[in-house]
């Protein structure tokens, strides 16, 4: 009985440690346990859309370019433009119909930009389509009101209608609503401002642009103003049309700033 008594012992004692071993193993693991990871394509959206970072403001005096934050230091670049562009999707218009490829060449060049819209060129199948497609891209989508008239002989009512209408259809198609705000021909009242301002929309203008004028009108031409412009200044907020010629041109403007060298701002680092 005394062996049986001792045999027994031994077995619980060395059960005993090998459960310890066992556990204690398990814990030390746990701290290098690899971890599931996001796919890349939804790294990069999250990075893109929710945790940029804030580089640059616009000039809250005019609204006419962009600068630089207060303390953002050597990752703001200084010598660099801003792309935008108003009234796409214009299905009305053959010749006007370019978005999209405007956009793929963009992305091709690896260059951010705004895309202003208007809702009475969204009225379309096919315009809420290349809307999607456009955002899609990577792209940002502004408000420029529903049905792009001047906004100053308007009711309060009628301008508040205009600017939240065009946020819930873009919403509607994007899945989420314009952080950007130009009104029609630059002109932003008061009221205006406020409703951006309730909408947490940033009002933006620009500082030059020309491809809706006479003279302008080819790529050869808009090209040499856009490049050569005695407005190009860091900063600067450039507006173009989705217009065939500047559609043509789209390539070798984004070029010539390069060779002059400006970089390009996105609109996702800006206030």
């Amino acid at each position: 009985m005394k062996k049986i008594f001792i045999i027994l012992t031994c077995l619980s004692f060395l059960i005993g440690c090998n459960q310890a071993q066992s556990d204690s193993g398990s814990d030390s693991t746990k701290p290098t346990a690899p971890q599931p990871k996001a796919p890349v394509e939804q790294k990069k959206l999250v990075s893109n859309e929710k945790s940029a970072k804030i580089l640059y403001e616009v000039n809250p005096d005019n609204s006419y370019v962009l600068e630089p934050i207060a303390g953002s230091g050597i990752e703001a670049d200084e010598k660099a433009v801003l792309l935008t562009f108003d009234d796409p999707f214009r299905f009305n218009d053959p010749d006007q119909n370019n978005v999209l490829e405007m956009a793929k060449t963009l992305k091709e060049l690896d260059v951010p930009a705004i895309f202003f819209v208007n809702g009475t060129y969204l009225h379309t199948k096919e315009g809420r389509q290349t809307l999607k497609t456009v955002a899609d891209l990577g792209f940002e989508i502004g408000n420029h009101t529903m049905t792009h008239v001047k906004l100053e002989p308007l009711r309060e009512e009628d301008q508040t209608g205009n600017i939240l209408s065009l946020n819930n259809l873009v919403e509607d198609i994007i899945g989420k609503r314009p952080r950007f705000f130009r009104a029609p021909y630059g002109k932003h009242t008061e009221h205006a401002q406020k409703v951006a301002e309730e909408e947490g929309m940033t009002l933006m203008n620009w500082t030059y642009g020309r491809d809706w004028k006479e003279g302008y009108d080819t790529p050869e031409a808009i090209t040499d103003y856009m490049v050569n412009s005695k407005h190009l200044q860091p900063g600067a907020n450039l507006l173009m049309h989705d217009l065939k010629w500047t559609s043509d041109a789209l390539k070798d403007i984004v070029t010539g700033l390069r060779e002059k060298g400006y970089g390009f701002i996105d609109p996702a680092t800006i206030k």
